[in-house]
Formats: structure tokens, sequence, C-alpha cells
């Protein structure tokens, strides 16, 4: 069983001026495909070929760093696209509760997961994720992902890597960061919080 390029779950103009139409034609078309095509051709005629790419992720983390940077960038992106929306969606009651209870209110959140993003060194996501029970902040370098970790729920995630933003905002990751957090998928987050355990990648 192939994985496939999930198509984007909006028009490629949906989320300007944050994301460009531009930057989607390369970060979706060129790079997410490029981890696809590039995890399908490691796992072809294996023993991993008829699984998931969630227990893909797993079996290669720390087995196999070639397939895993590629199988987890393929899912990462997947719930990146997920984790944005043409219009910003809202909370639903148990979600904005957890968020009010955690940072304050949403504004506070979206402070927090600016700053946080902006801090982080070089390539990486910056993750809301349920961990112990409540949301948490969560930080992975490089192609690492929260998709295949014990007791961490991730809702949402924003693309730290710089493809994800230089076409429009050249280096300067703060500001990406302020423009995407007005497109967050709150939705989305509140389905991944009510299902309680970790989105799945289309098979």
């Amino acid at each position: 069983m192939a994985f496939e390029l999930i198509d984007l779950p909006y028009d490629d103009t949906a989320l300007e001026p944050a994301v460009s139409a531009k930057t989607l034609s390369f970060h979706h078309g060129k790079h997410h495909k490029a981890y696809i095509d590039k995890t399908n051709a490691a796992i072809e005629g294996g023993d991993l070929a008829d699984k998931s790419l969630e227990d893909v992720i797993a079996a290669a983390r720390g087995s196999n760093q070639g397939l895993f940077n590629n199988s987890a960038q393929s899912w990462n992106h997947g719930f990146y696209w997920h984790s944005m929306a043409a219009e910003e969606t809202a909370a639903s009651d148990e979600l904005k509760s957890m968020i009010d209870e955690a940072f304050g209110s949403v504004d506070g959140l979206k402070e927090k997961l600016a700053e946080r993003g902006a801090g982080h060194f070089a390539s990486g996501w910056v993750w809301l994720a349920v961990k112990d029970g409540k949301l948490s902040i969560e930080e992975t370098h490089d192609g690492d992902t929260l998709a295949d970790q014990d007791g961490v729920n991730p809702l949402l995630v924003i693309d730290l890597w710089e493809h994800a933003y230089y076409l429009d905002h050249q280096n300067a990751r703060p500001a990406y960061l302020d423009a995407v957090n007005g497109k967050l998928n709150w939705s989305f987050a509140s389905d991944n919080l009510a299902r309680g355990t970790t989105w799945q990648y289309p098979a």
C-alpha cells in the first residue's frame, strides 16, 4: 500500500497573506511530495509496505534514520495542513476551557506559540498537545514528530522550517508566526482533543 500526497483541505490562495499560493505550491507539491515518494520507495516490498504511516514511523525511530525522517515529515506535513484554515475557527467549549486554564486565553496561547516558535533554534515544529491530561506546548527538532509518542496527543502544529515561510517573509520567522496565528484551525484541534487519540494520516 503506497501512501499518497493528501490534498490540501482548502484552496491554494486560502491562507494568504500568511502563506501564499506560491509557498503552498512548493511546500505541498514538492517538499511534502518528496517525503511521501521517498517513504514509499523505502518500504516497497518490505515488511512495512502494508503498515500505517504511524507504524512506519514507530518502526523506523532509532533504527532507520532516513526512513524515519521521510515518514515523520510526511505525517507532520499532513497534520500541518489541517492545523490551518482559511478562516480562523472556534475552539470547542472543552478546548477553550483548557486553554483558559493553561494560558489565560486563546490570545495568550497564541503569544506562547509565537514565542516558543521564534525561539526554536534551526528547523523544527512547535505543537499544541495534551500531555498528562493538560495542554502543553511541545517542540520537536528537524524531522522529529509526536505521531508515535505515547502519552502525548498533538492537537495542532506550526512548521518552523524555513521553506514554510521564506518566500513570503524571508528570514523573519516571527512575522510568519504572527501571520499564521490568525489561520489556526481550532476546530481541528477540538476534534483531536475530543477523540483522545492521535490523528491518523489518511490511508
